[in-house]
């Protein structure tokens, strides 16, 4: 099914670009009606673009930018790495009001030491040297300077992330103190001190580390995947991969917490092997999770829904998450013979998006208990608490609770 929706993007990203395209067409007329000094450039948050050589044709790509407007979904995720793959999430749900989409020049377009160059260059991609390079082009004069602005590091199938070659940054177009829909590639450096447009020429991206799996490599959390995987309590596939963004159900997390918690130093943790009977109603006592729900249920770590059912096949959302490492820490300090009272050791997040949530203190509480609740992919300062918990974030933040229930507590008290 997501195969087919990706062979389908080219077209519903036409539906998409034709709702958009009032408000953006209103920006590029209104270029041709004044000077393009008279636009000015608004700062944004980076991590809340992205770039993406999107396939269409046979051996074609275009640019397709990605905006992260609202924290109610990602909208986006990457995974590999020369080149890092994306998946276009919004194809998943109703992306109104929370992912923006460019995918033409009434969308987007190259902006040089503060001049809109619009209307005299096209943004295309190239393949050259064994990747896709986003360059600027002149419409009509093929004597003028190529502006090399991203490059993927590599050609794979599928969408690629462009990576912005340094002095270049995403920015939005202002009009009379109002910000619009298009977005700007911009750089302060002027047309013509770009240095050379040979690709052979370029800086090479940053290096990235190696791992075993070969989908994390380009992972924020490739580094506590693997610390997590070296401790025992989540392993990969039998296909070196461990599909990092793949969504956790509920009864693997329980099983993931109870084998963290049995590594943890002194620890004497006894699971059954079978459950007395179904601990919910939902999970049958032969399943092969009954017998860690059970335990985990009647040492308070998890708990079942009003109905009298536990769903364990349900995903498991980013607040429910962090409610079960909660509960996890806590039943940890007990086994150590301390008071089961979490206290905060570093800073507490303010995230943007928890206000009036039900579980709003336990994540800013988990914020500041080593970082267990951060932003999304680290970016931001957002949460996403309603969204589905994947598996790189959750073997990060259980390999931070574990670490942090055994450092001693000393600070901020």
């Amino acid at each position: 099914m997501k195969n087919c929706l990706k062979q389908k993007l080219p077209q519903k990203l036409a539906t998409f670009a034709t709702v958009a395209l009032a408000t953006a067409f209103s920006a590029i007329s209104l270029g041709n009606q004044t000077s393009a000094a008279t636009f000015e450039q608004k700062q944004v948050e980076q991590g809340k673009f992205i770039a993406v050589a999107q396939p269409f044709g046979a051996n074609s790509h275009q640019l397709l930018i990605i905006e992260q407007k609202s924290n109610k979904r990602a909208c986006w995720s990457e995974s590999g790495t020369n080149p890092v793959i994306v998946d276009p999430l919004l194809l998943n749900f109703d992306f109104t009001g929370i992912c923006g989409r460019s995918t033409d020049s009434n969308g987007y377009s190259m902006r040089m030491a503060g001049e809109d160059l619009g209307l005299d260059y096209i943004l295309s991609i190239v393949e050259r040297n064994g990747e896709l390079l986003l360059v600027g082009k002149h419409r009509l004069d093929r004597k003028a300077p190529e502006v090399i602005i991203g490059r993927t590091g590599g050609i794979s199938q599928g969408f690629m992330k462009i990576f912005l070659q340094p002095g270049w940054e995403f920015a939005k177009r202002m009009f009379n103190g109002k910000e619009l829909g298009h977005v700007y590639l911009a750089t302060n450096s002027p047309l013509g001190n770009t240095g050379s447009s040979d690709p052979s020429d370029l800086p090479p991206l940053p290096p990235r580390e190696t791992s075993k799996f070969r989908d994390i490599t380009n992972d924020v959390y490739a580094s506590e995947i693997e610390k997590a995987v070296a401790m025992g309590f989540i392993a990969g596939f039998q296909d070196n991969t461990f599909r990092p963004q793949g969504f956790l159900t509920r009864e693997q997390l329980v099983s993931m917490v109870i084998e963290g918690l049995g590594k943890l130093p002194g620890a004497n943790i006894t699971v059954p092997t079978q459950a007395s009977g179904r601990p919910y109603q939902d999970v049958e006592a032969g399943r092969w999770s009954a017998a860690k729900i059970q335990w985990a249920r009647d040492n308070n770590i998890v708990s079942g829904y009003p109905d009298g059912t536990f769903r364990p096949n349900k995903s498991v959302t980013r607040a429910e998450l962090m409610a079960v490492q909660k509960k996890a820490a806590e039943f940890a300090k007990s086994l150590q013979g301390q008071p089961g009272v979490l206290v905060s050791n570093g800073s507490v997040t303010q995230f943007s998006d928890t206000e009036g949530h039900w579980a709003v203190a336990l994540i800013s509480e988990m914020s500041g208990y080593c970082q267990v609740a951060s932003p999304l992919n680290e970016r931001g300062n957002a949460f996403f608490p309603n969204s589905e918990a994947r598996r790189n974030y959750a073997a990060a933040a259980t390999l931070r609770m574990l670490n942090c229930v055994q450092q001693p507590i000393t600070q901020n008290q």
